[in-house]
């Protein structure tokens, strides 16, 4: 799975939210806020994997197709 994709940087980009709010209030650096920032991407990329994974239903048996017996005269 694609780390770039759509749902996955809305999920990152909300598990950022309190990075961004602590580096507003000046508890965190710039350098600690941005060195951060990676690891919301990767926890967004991992809540998605799981939730797809769950998410996802399993495949469909397949059918056996047995051979087709003449019938006996």
């Amino acid at each position: 799975m694609n780390p770039l994709r759509w749902d996955v940087l809305l999920v990152g980009f909300v598990l950022a939210l309190p990075v961004f709010a602590l580096w507003f209030r000046g508890d965190f650096s710039t350098e600690e806020a941005v060195g951060r920032l990676p690891w919301c991407l990767a926890a967004g990329w991992g809540a998605v994997a799981l939730v797809r994974a769950v998410a996802t239903p399993p495949p469909a048996p397949r059918e056996r197709h047995r051979p087709v017996e003449e019938p006996a005269d």
